[in-house]
């Protein structure tokens, strides 16, 4: 995938917190700084785009801005924004409201209304990850979206945990998607943020039923994902947890390229072969990195890693080391 990035340092000293101020207003609309940031003001940012909706982690030193009414007469893009704080506090002001934002806070706010944010609020610097996304992009009426913006959500569990986890996955591994990649991403963006928004209102069942099961799917892999150690995690488990019908679990994966049991045996084939490539792992015996991912049978998980990759799990590892 294309990305730019920006950097405070390719400007020069005295124009460095103005660049970041025209690049904030660029990806979202118009702002301007309070007071008086200093002359070596420091900001990174890298921007990836989706095709309507842009994803852009940043890492930024304290700096304060607002939308004005002014502003917003000026140029009105009719954009949602979400930063997800990862690290330092980020201060907040909308319709008379202050709230304070930390580490794993969902921070909202609206092109169409004046707001102040004032990023780093103990003075330190902050690392997040933004998105601007167009209203109409989102499936839900902006009337009943618009009551989610100012306030906070929080992504350390439920569906904004599913939201930082696919930021996290999105941005740590850019370079490995190409354009073709983005409409793809952005539906799974704009369906996650829905369920997100609709979840803080109670609301799931306003969503298209589509949208909605692409947002359990997502949930159900990651769920697979945190639990690939556990021996028992089988079909009629991952139902059970998602309060679904095992018939109704096969089918959310009847369009994908693996069954259920396929991806489970995938996921950990892949972690395994990972483990056995890991040079600081050369001492751990082969059925004990197998058992760490859940394969409890070693003559089963040799044929099944055979079949993948076609080596054995020892000629694999020899292969890899020896080197």
């Amino acid at each position: 995938m294309i990305e730019a990035v920006f950097r405070t340092d390719d400007f020069p000293t005295a124009d460095r917190a103005d660049a970041w101020r025209d690049q904030l207003s660029r990806m979202h609309a118009p702002l301007e700084v309070i007071g008086h940031p200093p002359a070596d003001y420091y900001a990174h940012q890298r921007v990836l785009n989706l095709g309507n909706a842009l994803v852009w982690p940043s890492v930024s030193e304290p700096l304060d801005v607002r939308r004005t009414p002014r502003l917003i007469r000026q140029l009105d893009p009719d954009v949602y924004h979400l930063s997800l704080i990862v690290s330092g506090t980020v201060g907040f002001t909308m319709s008379g409201q202050d709230a304070l934002y930390g580490a794993y806070d969902v921070r909202t706010n609206d092109s169409s209304r004046p707001c102040e944010i004032r990023v780093g609020t103990r003075r330190e610097p902050v690392k997040a990850i933004g998105i601007d996304l167009p209203k109409a992009l989102l499936p839900l009426p902006v009337a009943q979206a618009d009551r989610v913006i100012g306030h906070r959500m929080t992504a350390r569990n439920g569906p904004g945990a599913l939201v930082a986890s696919f930021l996290a996955t999105l941005t740590e591994n850019a370079s490995s998607y190409t354009a073709a990649d983005a409409p793809r991403l952005e539906r799974v963006l704009v369906d996650l943020l829905a369920v997100l928004f609709a979840h803080e209102l109670d609301a799931l069942g306003s969503l298209p039923s589509e949208t909605c099961r692409r947002a359990l799917t997502l949930r159900i892999r990651a769920f697979i994902r945190q639990h690939l150690h556990n021996p028992e995690l089988t079909p009629p488990m991952i139902a059970d947890a998602h309060h679904i019908s095992v018939s109704h679990l096969h089918r959310l994966f009847k369009s994908s390229r693996d069954s259920v049991a396929a991806y489970i045996r995938r996921l950990r084939l892949e972690h395994i072969r990972r483990d056995l490539a890991d040079p600081t792992m050369r001492s751990v015996p082969i059925y004990r990195i197998a058992d760490r991912w859940g394969f409890t049978h070693h003559a089963v998980f040799t044929r099944a890693f055979r079949a993948a990759y076609g080596i054995s799990p020892r000629d694999f590892r020899h292969s890899v080391t020896d080197h």
